[in-house]
C-alpha cells in the first residue's frame, strides 16, 4: 500500500493549495460562530429563561467546572451534586448536554455522509440512501420497545443493525463485484423494507406512552437528550472521527475511480468494505441517541465539497465542524420557533434540506457524480 500513496502523492501533488485551505479555515470559523450563537440561544431560553449574563454565568461558574465532583456526575454517571442550585441544574443538566449531543450527532452524520459518497462516488450517497440507517433504527426501535434494560449498549446494537443492512445491501450488488449504482439501488430497496417493518412494529405495541417515545426518535429528536446520551456517543464518536481521519489516503485513491483504484495496486472492494464499517459505527453513534435525523449525512458533505474541493482530509475537517453547527441551530429552531410546543429536529433538518436538495437538482445537471 505504500507504493500505492506514493503514485497517489504525485498523481494528485499540488491539488491541494492554500485557496482551499482557506476556504476550509473559513468554513471552520463560519461553524464556530454559527454554534456559538445557537448556544447562546440555546442555554439562555426557554421555559425558565435566562439573561445572557445569568446564562454565562451559569456556564463558566468556576466552583462547577473546578468541581470533580460534577464531572464524575456529567462523564461517569455519578449522583447528581446535591448543592448545585435549580438555575445550575436547568443548564447544566438540560440544556449544555442538548448541545453536545446535537455536536457528536451532527458530526457523525456529516462525516458517515462523506465516507459513503467517497465510497460510492455518488453524492446522492447517504446513510439513510444506502439503508444503514433504516438497519440501525430498526434494532433501536426494538431495543427501545422490548428491551429497555439494555440502552446502554445501543450503539453496539445499532452499529450491528447497519452493519447487517449493509452486508444485504452489498450482497444484493454483489456481481462479480459492486458498483456505485448497484450499491445505491440496494440500499433504496434494503432501506425501504426495514422502514416498513419499523412502521410495523407499531402495531404490536400497547404502551402509548412508549408509540409516542418511539415515534419522536423516528422523527429524530434531541429533547430527552441527557448526560447520559453524552456518555453514550462520546467513545464511539471519538473511535469513528478517528478511524475517518487515518483512512484519507484511501478515500483519495477511492475518489480516483475503481479502474484507477484498482491499477494503482489496492484491493478496492476490501477498503470500500473496510470504509464503510466505519460509516456504519459513526452512523449508529447518531442514531442511537438521537433517532432517525435526515439530510444532514447529504447535503452537509456536498456544501463542504463546493467550498474546498475532493480533497479527503479538508473534506472531512469542514464536515467536522459544519454538521454540528447545522444540527445545533437546527435544534435551536425546533425548541424555540413554536415555543413551548418543541418539534423534533429532524422535522427541522428535513424541512430545511428538502428544498436545498431541489435546488440542487435545478441548479447541476450532473448532480449524483462525485
Amino acid at each position: 500500500m505504500a507504493k500505492v500513496f506514493d503514485r497517489l502523492t504525485n498523481l494528485r501533488a499540488g491539488t491541494t493549495d492554500r485557496y482551499e485551505v482557506s476556504k476550509l479555515a473559513l468554513i471552520i470559523a463560519g461553524s464556530l460562530a454559527v454554534l456559538l450563537g445557537s448556544t447562546i440561544l440555546q442555554v439562555s431560553f426557554g421555559a425558565y429563561p435566562l439573561t445572557l449574563v445569568e446564562a454565562w454565568q451559569t456556564v463558566f461558574d468556576p466552583t462547577v467546572l473546578s468541581s470533580l465532583e460534577v464531572w464524575r456526575w456529567a462523564f461517569l454517571g455519578a449522583a447528581v451534586p446535591e448543592w448545585l442550585t435549580r438555575q445550575q441544574l436547568i443548564v447544566w443538566n438540560l440544556r449544555l448536554p442538548r448541545i453536545l449531543v446535537g455536536v457528536l450527532v451532527g458530526a457523525n452524520l456529516a462525516v458517515s455522509g462523506a465516507l459513503f459518497q467517497i465510497i460510492t462516488r455518488n453524492e446522492l450517497a447517504s446513510p439513510y440512501i444506502l439503508g444503514v440507517s433504516d438497519g440501525a433504527g430498526l434494532v433501536v426501535l426494538l431495543t427501545l420497545t422490548l428491551l429497555t434494560g439494555l440502552v446502554p449498549f445501543l450503539p453496539i446494537f445499532a452499529a450491528a443493525g447497519g452493519g447487517l443492512a449493509f452486508l444485504l445491501v452489498y450482497a444484493i450488488a454483489w456481481k462479480n463485484g459492486t458498483s456505485p449504482v448497484r450499491l445505491v439501488l440496494a440500499g433504496v430497496v434494503v432501506g425501504t423494507v426495514f422502514g416498513s417493518v419499523q412502521r410495523a412494529l407499531f402495531f404490536f405495541i400497547d404502551d402509548l406512552g412508549v408509540a409516542m417515545s418511539a415515534q419522536a426518535w423516528l422523527s429524530g429528536t434531541l429533547m430527552n437528550a441527557g448526560w447520559a446520551e453524552v456518555r453514550i456517543a462520546l467513545p464511539f464518536t471519538v473511535l469513528a472521527m478517528a478511524l475517518a481521519f487515518a483512512v484519507t489516503q484511501e478515500l483519495d485513491v477511492l475518489a480516483l475511480g475503481e479502474d484507477r483504484a484498482d491499477s494503482l495496486g489496492m484491493p478496492v472492494e476490501k477498503v470500500r468494505f473496510a470504509i464503510a464499517g466505519i460509516g456504519v459505527l459513526s452512523t449508529a453513534a447518531a442514531i442511537a441517541v438521537a433517532g432517525l435525523i435526515g439530510f444532514v449525512g447529504l447535503i452537509v458533505p456536498h456544501m463542504v465539497r463546493n467550498l474546498v474541493g475532493s480533497d479527503s482530509k479538508l473534506l472531512l475537517a469542514g464536515c467536522l465542524f459544519l454538521g454540528p453547527a447545522l444540527l445545533v441551530s437546527a435544534d435551536v429552531g425546533a425548541r424555540l420557533a413554536l415555543s413551548p410546543v418543541q418539534l423534533p429536529v429532524g422535522v427541522i433538518t428535513g424541512i430545511v434540506g428538502g428544498p436545498y436538495f431541489l435546488y440542487l437538482m435545478r441548479k447541476k445537471t450532473d448532480l449524483g457524480e462525485v
